[in-house]
């Protein structure tokens, strides 16, 4: 769907325009297309803790051209893309001033799409109190830094435990390119986990078997072409009416279909017929919206979306792990929204469903880790799709503006989001719930 006033705004008349009267001028984002690089300039690297030796030689090796934080840049060099700041050597609130004068002299010279990524130690990995005051206050600077600086710059947090150092690599090469133009102001946990070698970064998932639900279009649609992409065969599933089009996508995937519906009550067992070598990455993304205020919501849409958006996934999940379908170093990732971390009006079916897939991710993440897998989930903000270009203008512009990139996201944000978790270097990367909604200016 296409935005009508990022056209006009980024004309040349219109910019002018917006300018004189201030009105909000959505960035051109930059998204990833295969053979990008990782970061299109160099990035800044500072810090004294213990992930900077770390960084540093990786970046290099990923082809990345890093600049020291006392580096004098030539007249004629590009701006940096991304500045790095390992802030695991914070130990205490005063030690929070090294923030302000890495970033504060350079933050402005940081190109347009370009990158803020700010590492720390989880603070339930503090051993003293004064450490994990400082630490969790990391994350009041860099979701006020993704709100300041605009022009499609991104910030992020991520800690980094103690014996993670080596299952960074994914985390910042998602972080570092346009996969997550669409994702700011997050935290995000990278946990010791043992990660193996990725061979080709162009396809991590070359010989894996996927399954997507709900992937006849939308987001659905983008997750089966993304991971199809990434080198997996792509099990579609979809609701039988939803057949010729599911068709359509698995068949530009080189995937498979299984027409299928989620809430029926030998689903779970027809899964498993369908599934009898197992599977490595499975995505739970289909959902229904039945929108009404409470006081007047029948039972009928109230249990309906429950049961597609929720209780069919742990059912799904029983077998998958009941049955040992999930191989070793499987995947689970779920389809949250911001409505289940904020809430909406005339949703309190959707979001209840929504908090509960991050209240299954959660609660199973220690079963998974305990098994060498993860489960992490997605929460979409506003995507441009057929049911968001279905919602009133003055609703549909509010949902587009209210986030620091002022414009809606596109499926692949995302897919792409949801590749990098299913990526078996993210083996660090359990129970996470990133939000997909361009820091939204509620709820995030």
């Amino acid at each position: 769907m296409r935005d009508r006033y990022q056209q006009l705004v980024t004309s040349s008349p219109g910019r002018f325009v917006a300018r004189r009267v201030g009105l909000p001028q959505p960035p051109t984002l930059r998204r990833y297309h295969p053979g990008d690089p990782i970061a299109p300039g160099p990035v800044v690297v500072g810090g004294t803790g213990r992930l900077a030796k770390v960084i540093g030689p990786l970046l290099t090796t990923a082809g990345v051209t890093v600049h020291g934080p006392r580096s004098e840049p030539r007249p004629d060099s590009p701006r940096p893309h991304a500045m790095i700041f390992d802030a695991t050597g914070v130990t205490r609130s005063e030690d929070l001033h090294a923030l302000f004068e890495f970033f504060g002299p350079r933050v402005r010279s940081v190109a347009p799409n370009g990158r803020i990524i700010v590492l720390g130690t989880p603070p339930e990995d503090c051993a003293e109190t004064r450490e994990a005051t400082a630490q969790r206050a990391l994350e009041g600077f860099t979701r006020s830094t993704g709100k300041e600086i605009k022009r499609g710059v991104t910030t992020q947090l991520v800690y980094v435990a103690p014996g993670a150092e080596d299952g960074v690599e994914s985390t910042l090469r998602f972080l570092l390119s346009g996969r997550s133009a669409y994702v700011s102001g997050q935290v995000i946990r990278v946990g010791t986990a043992s990660v193996p070698p990725v061979d080709d970064w162009q396809r991590p998932l070359a010989g894996k078997i996927a399954v997507v639900t709900g992937a006849a279009r939308g987001i659905g649609e983008a997750i089966v072409d993304v991971l199809a992409r990434d080198g997996a065969h792509v099990v579609c599933i979809d609701v039988p009416s939803a057949g010729s089009s599911l068709a359509e996508v698995a068949g530009r995937a080189n995937g498979s279909t299984l027409t299928l519906d989620v809430t029926a009550e030998d689903a779970p067992r027809t899964l498993a017929e369908h599934l009898p070598d197992g599977v490595d990455v499975f995505v739970h993304n289909a959902g229904v919206t039945r929108d009404r205020t409470l006081g007047r919501m029948d039972a009928a849409r109230w249990d309906l979306v429950l049961d597609v958006n929720l209780s069919s996934e742990e059912r799904i999940n029983d077998v998958l792990l009941g049955a040992n379908l999930l191989r070793p170093g499987g995947r689970i990732v779920a389809t949250s929204s911001m409505a289940g971390i904020a809430g909406n009006p005339g949703q309190t079916n959707y979001a209840t469903s929504k908090a509960g897939v991050i209240g299954m991710v959660q609660s199973l993440a220690p079963s998974l880790a305990s098994r060498g897998g993860t489960i992490n989930a997605v929460a979409p903000g506003f995507i441009e799709t057929q049911m968001t270009a279905a919602i009133p203008l003055v609703i549909r512009e509010a949902g587009r503006r209210m986030n620091s990139m002022t414009q809606g996201g596109r499926p692949v944000d995302v897919a792409e989001t949801i590749a990098w978790f299913a990526s078996p270097a993210s083996a660090g990367l359990n129970g996470n719930v990133v939000r997909v909604c361009g820091q939204s200016l509620l709820g995030a």
